[in-house]
């Protein structure tokens, strides 16, 4: 009995530059993967979304008219039922970190590989979230120690309360080691766990929390001091 194939992504991309546009679509055609559309600026990328329905969004944070930042608060607001994907020139972008706050499943450096880029709007298409835990800590920890998330009128403000006493001394720990941008895996062996155990818990920590994949939970566990910088 042959194992269905998962349908492909339809993705959208928004980038004012339409060298990188071009070399993405091209990118992605060629490993089966719809573009559907392509955005010059962030308002054309919010109406676009709304319109096609991607699955994936690619979203340059810098653009005229409506910035990224903007673009991917108003597309997730929607609740279109895609995931936005950003792409950004430096790993350290300050706004890639309130992205992810706003609900974004990651980010994605421009001069990304074809198999790279191709991997990881399949990856944020199944609903995981594209995070590199080296790039993620030093994201996080460089604007944590600059100043502690939500003290910026510029922040966006978390969109739900998150209690974390409803969490299981284990669901916790779980959180703040997801903090730390470990993987299942990672968690598994870590914690003395099989992945099946692993995955259950950060299911039960999203459900819990309201949270929409692991790159929330990066952000979370930062906000209420789960994990601190340097730790």
């Amino acid at each position: 009995m042959s194992t269905p194939v998962a349908p492909s992504p339809r993705v959208l991309i928004a980038d004012d530059q339409e060298l990188i546009r071009t070399g993405f679509r091209l990118i992605l055609t060629a490993r089966g993967i719809d573009v559907v559309g392509e955005a010059a600026d962030g308002a054309e990328a919010v109406a676009l979304a709304a319109r096609l329905r991607p699955d994936v969004v690619l979203m340059d944070i810098r653009m005229p008219v409506l910035d990224g930042l903007e673009a991917a608060r108003r597309v997730l607001a929607r609740q279109l039922g895609c995931r936005v994907l950003m792409l950004t020139t430096f790993d350290l972008d300050r706004y890639v970190y309130a992205a992810l706050a706003l609900g974004a499943s990651g980010f994605l450096l421009k001069d990304v590989t074809a198999a790279h880029l191709a991997a990881a709007v399949r990856l944020v298409d199944t609903g995981d979230a594209l995070l590199a835990p080296s790039i993620t800590r030093r994201l996080v920890e460089r604007f944590a120690a600059d100043r502690p998330f939500g003290t910026d009128p510029a922040d966006p403000a978390p969109a739900v309360h998150r209690d974390l006493a409803a969490l299981t001394p284990r669901e916790l720990e779980v959180l703040t080691m997801l903090g730390g941008g470990l993987s299942n895996g990672e968690l598994a062996q870590r914690l003395t766990l099989s992945e099946a155990t692993v995955k259950t818990h950060v299911a039960r920590i999203f459900a819990k929390l309201a949270l929409r994949d692991r790159a929330q939970a990066v952000v979370l566990a930062y906000e209420t001091g789960l994990v601190r910088p340097g730790q």
